[in-house]
């Protein structure tokens, strides 16, 4: 069934301080959509809205989730986990003192993945390997690039529907920002996901992205509708590619 996310004329912010405005984007079944910009403008601030971290000034979220769709505006963000909307956040907010499984389990909190945490952890653990050689080790002692592998392994563990991913490539080497890469659109794939990424990182998120939006102080400055689009587009040329 359809898992999508549509999300219209959407504004928030910080006090007195408006952090996005006037926001539309969607994510169609199955799709992944990229929110291309630079820190500072509004990228996490639409994932806190989508994941009820913050509640948005105006517009709306609906969420379509097996066919079912839901107004996410006004839950809290268990609600929306346990509707099958997950979260990848910048920074990867590990718990360093538990250990990678025990990082894993905690994945595992709503109640539709929790029937399900054998077959979920093992499929966690075929997807990165190097996570099952360390399942005892603490989360804190592994590479960034071991960390990121954990944090996406963790929001597999939730069953998700609609996977968010905020900054992916934030702290990494190159090498290991293509490997992320990599494993995102593996995921996608084998999962049948929906994925809304948000990254800065422009010649590797167009790489798995079926299409894209660039965000300039808090709004929608372009909207490609293919790859294609965003690598002709002058602003994506100018700011990204430095043409």
């Amino acid at each position: 069934m359809a898992n999508s996310l549509s999300i219209s004329r959407l504004s928030a912010g910080y006090g007195l301080v408006r952090a996005i405005d006037d926001i539309s984007v969607s994510v169609s079944h199955a799709e992944t959509v990229v929110l291309l910009g630079t820190n500072g403008n509004g990228k996490s601030t639409l994932m806190k809205c989508i994941m009820g971290m913050l509640r948005p000034s105006s517009g709306s979220i609906i969420a379509e989730i097996d066919g079912v769709q839901h107004d996410l505006v006004g839950r809290s963000t268990e609600e929306i986990v346990d509707l099958g909307i997950t979260l990848v956040p910048e920074g990867r907010r590990l718990f360093p003192k538990l250990t990678v499984e025990e990082n894993l389990l905690l994945g595992a909190f709503r109640p539709t993945a929790r029937s399900a945490i054998a077959a979920n952890l093992e499929s966690s653990y075929e997807t990165f390997p190097a996570l099952r050689e360390r399942r005892r080790q603490l989360a804190g002692s592994l590479s960034g690039g071991e960390q990121q592998m954990l944090a996406l392994a963790r929001a597999l563990m939730s069953a998700p529907r609609i996977l968010l991913i905020d900054e992916p490539s934030v702290g990494l080497a190159p090498i290991l920002v293509s490997r992320t890469i990599d494993k995102i659109k593996e995921l996608k794939d084998r999962f049948e996901l929906t994925v809304l990424m948000a990254e800065q990182n422009f010649n590797q998120a167009v790489r798995i992205a079926d299409r894209g939006y660039v965000i300039v102080h808090g709004q929608i400055a372009f909207e490609g509708r293919s790859t294609d689009e965003l690598n002709n587009n002058e602003l994506v040329r100018k700011f990204y590619l430095g043409l």
